[in-house]
């Protein structure tokens, strides 16, 4: 009886860490769909060009992570800009923004019927913000596309779904504290 007892014990526990492995609700596959749908709509993002045929975003890879990167587009004249400032890693920095989905669903915004900004750690961003933001100087407008490893990645946050390709209009307005020790 004993050791009917430790076997069953055995097979319940056994069936108990099994039955923890399995889906979690934000694997590969749920998202299948989503995640295709947001990489057709990068890739169709960095084939997009301007009227004359050119190339509408740059595509903007860190020496420090070449295999990575986002897709940027300035919308004001950098020669006007090139003299400011620049955020480090380490800066804190002021920004406007605006923040969609691929389907244009917005999810974040400074710009809500005000002109607000937000100032935080560049360092406390996502991978995609913390490239963009280095590229900028204050002053800047850009608008940029995030992919999904750059942003949220496979686990999302609040209201944005895992695999998620993001797209920011960002104005970077200040820069109140240059480095932090």
């Amino acid at each position: 009886m004993k050791k009917l007892f430790s076997i069953s014990a055995a097979i319940i526990i056994m069936a108990t860490a099994l039955s923890s492995c399995g889906d979690d609700g934000n694997s590969w596959t749920d998202y299948k769909e989503w995640r295709e749908a947001n990489n057709n709509w990068y890739q169709e993002q960095l084939q997009r060009t301007n009227p004359d045929g050119t190339p509408y975003y740059t595509l903007l890879s860190p020496a420090w992570s070449p295999k990575s990167g986002v897709l940027i587009h300035y919308f004001n004249d950098r020669s006007l800009t090139a003299a400011n400032l620049s955020p480090m890693l380490t800066s804190k920095v002021t920004v406007k923004y605006r923040g969609h989905l691929y389907n244009g669903v917005g999810f974040d915004s400074t710009t809500v019927d005000s002109d607000s900004v937000r100032t935080f750690p560049l360092s406390g961003t996502i991978g995609g913000w913390k490239i963009a933001l280095q590229d900028m100087h204050v002053g800047d407008t850009c608008e940029i596309i995030v992919p999904y490893g750059q942003g949220y990645g496979s686990q999302g946050s609040t209201n944005i779904s895992p695999y998620s390709a993001l797209q920011f209009n960002i104005r970077l307005t200040d820069i109140p504290a240059y480095e932090i020790p």
